[in-house]
């Protein structure tokens, strides 16, 4: 790429031609403020906090979406520029509520950092302030559009990543708003739950939607047996709450956590990810022989199965009947663990820890619940960060605390079952499986490589035995439209599809920690999503187990319970259907 020389507050340098102001002052430790930029979204230049000066142009420029050229002379921190930036910000506080105390996102909020680095010490503007209704509408995402900043990223990360349009900015003006279509709320819309725009939110115009004194109050009653269950990319990600580094394993000092809040039992979900595997497999093999319902995709991810009920209701069928492993797990716990344990499952409070707001909304789906008692089977839904705030409320040292083991049976995972948090990680967990039942040997290869860390999309041809799989894994919505256009199309045969919601898979979930915004690392930043990945990666290598169907808590869970797999029970308890939808999120 040709290099062009220009100069930035009298530092020369060369560039490559086609870069931004923002992107060389950036390579040479100029940190320009910026409110409404994201690197893997499209230039906005709605904030014109990150404006600079340019020799022989009047008007002050947007250094995210202004080109460089050779001989150009930039200065980032005149006096004049630097007043231009705090009145900016000082216009968007005196529109803001004055709750920065009570806000979720209180000492890790965009707007709050940025004042303070700015010199914003006082509201210089009354006047009538923008008045809404808080949307708590959705059972997932909450929207307070008196927070909103109208930078424009949640409309940028719903489009531009997850191919979902269902936010956009309705009137002018004081009075432009950031909502769905027609004004609509956020559950009566096209939204499927994914979390991402709270994710990218620099305030907390989105956060998701707070269940945590339902645990509180369950925790605290005597009549009640509280049961955990952990996702496999929290233990990835937990401990970036207590000030480590993306990809520091917290598993054992989470158990531990989970234990002093005062929960009965400690699962992991990742027994529910073995189990998943087992009867995913065992109904691809069926698909296989009969040559029906190919590609079989699976069925893991709750926001992508809104998507695929919402945008493409004719390739439902193409779907695994598979339940999550949050929800297997959670329908294991009041059937078959409440019979061993002589527990009245009406007693029982399951809580899922996820990475994912749209588990939130799984949990309610009628699909999930006991038809019979009218009860649901995951109770309550937390995410990362809600988990780390309950640590933290508790007054509990995560750092020091020992490590703890989960509870048996449902505690016991094998490889297979860790990866599953990152994306290529179902498919990987599914060949494992899939190539000892097609090949009848246990001494074939455990690692597929070539699927892991895949950044938005990947097709690949895997033989196994005497047959060729062809497949595709899909990582953040749009990615995911490009590969079910091409099965609506007939241009090409799949056998097995993986798509999961978030970029990047459940390391990156709309749930997981939000950076800290000193780090100047953004949310979806790819080295993170590969942190996060690596530990899950770390963990199933130094297992003794390593393919889901080889789990001997899961073996004799048939034996002694659910029978053959994929057969009449484990069909009724594991398994479940999809239905179309129209815009409301019914």
């Amino acid at each position: 790429m040709n290099k062009i020389s220009i100069q930035i507050d009298d530092i020369n340098l060369e560039v490559p031609e086609n870069s931004t102001i923002m992107e060389a002052c950036d390579k040479v430790g100029i940190h320009i403020p910026r409110l409404c930029y994201h690197p893997i979204l499209s230039n906005e230049g709605a904030c014109r906090i990150c404006i600079v000066e340019v020799d022989g142009i009047y008007n002050y420029l947007p250094s995210c979406s202004t080109k460089v050229f050779d001989g150009m002379k930039i200065k980032t921190n005149s006096p004049e520029i630097r007043q231009a930036r705090r009145d900016l910000v000082e216009l968007m506080l005196d529109n803001h509520p004055m709750d920065c105390q009570l806000c979720v996102r209180n000492g890790n909020c965009e707007l709050q950092a940025l004042s303070y680095k700015l010199g914003v010490r006082e509201r210089l503007f009354e006047g009538v302030r923008k008045s809404h209704e808080l949307d708590l509408s959705s059972d997932s995402v909450v929207r307070n559009a008196e927070k909103c900043i109208i930078c424009g990223q949640c409309i940028r990360v719903c489009a531009n990543v997850q191919g979902v349009y269902n936010l956009s900015q309705h009137h002018r003006g004081v009075n432009t708003i950031v909502t769905p279509a027609f004004l609509s709320s956020m559950e009566n819309s096209v939204c499927v739950k994914c979390g991402q725009c709270i994710n990218v939110c620099p305030t907390a115009a989105f956060t998701e939607k707070d269940y945590t004194e339902k645990i509180w109050d369950a925790l605290n009653n005597p009549d009640i047996f509280v049961i955990a269950q952990t996702a496999p990319s929290i233990r990835a990600a937990i401990a970036e709450g207590f000030g480590h580094p993306p990809g520091v394993n917290g598993t054992g000092q989470m158990i531990t956590a989970l234990r002093r809040l005062g929960f009965d039992a400690v699962f992991d979900t990742n027994f529910g990810a073995d189990l998943t595997i087992v009867e995913e497999s065992i109904e691809f093999l069926k698909r296989m022989e009969t040559g029906e319902n190919l590609p079989m995709i699976t069925s893991c991810s709750p926001g992508w199965i809104k998507f695929l009920e919402h945008f493409f209701p004719e390739l439902i069928p193409n779907a695994s009947t598979c339940k999550s492993p949050m929800q297997m797990v959670s329908t294991l716990l009041k059937t078959y663990y409440a019979e061993k344990n002589n527990l009245d499952p009406k007693k029982i409070f399951v809580v899922g820890v996820m990475p994912c707001t749209a588990k939130k909304f799984e949990s309610r789906r009628p699909e999930h619940y006991n038809v019979e008692g009218g009860y649901p089977y995951t109770d309550a839904v937390i995410t990362t960060r809600e988990l780390i705030w309950m640590i933290k409320a508790y007054g509990i040292d995560f750092n020091h605390l020992p490590k703890g083991n989960f509870d048996l049976p449902l505690g016991f995972s094998t490889g297979a079952g860790d990866i599953f948090g990152s994306t290529g990680g179902v498919m990987e967990a599914t060949l494992r499986t899939c190539q000892a039942k097609l090949t009848g040997s246990q001494n074939q290869e455990l690692e597929y490589f070539d699927i892991r860390n895949v950044e938005g999309l990947r097709e690949a041809s895997i033989k196994i035995g005497d047959k060729v799989l062809n497949i595709a894994i899909a990582n953040g919505l749009n990615n995911a439209k490009t590969i079910l256009n091409k099965v609506k199309n007939k241009e090409k045969e799949y056998h097995i599809l993986e798509i999961m919601a978030c970029s990047g898979g459940c390391v990156a979930g709309g749930g997981q920690p939000i950076p800290d915004v000193g780090e100047f690392i953004y949310p979806l930043d790819k080295n993170m999503i590969k942190l996060r990945a690596k530990a899950l990666y770390d963990i199933d290598e130094n297992k003794s187990i390593r393919r889901a169907h080889e789990n001997p808590y899961i073996e004799k869970l048939y034996e002694e319970y659910l029978g053959t797999p994929g057969g009449e029970l484990a069909y009724k308890l594991l398994h479940t259907h999809y239905h179309p939808r129209l815009p409301k999120g019914i």
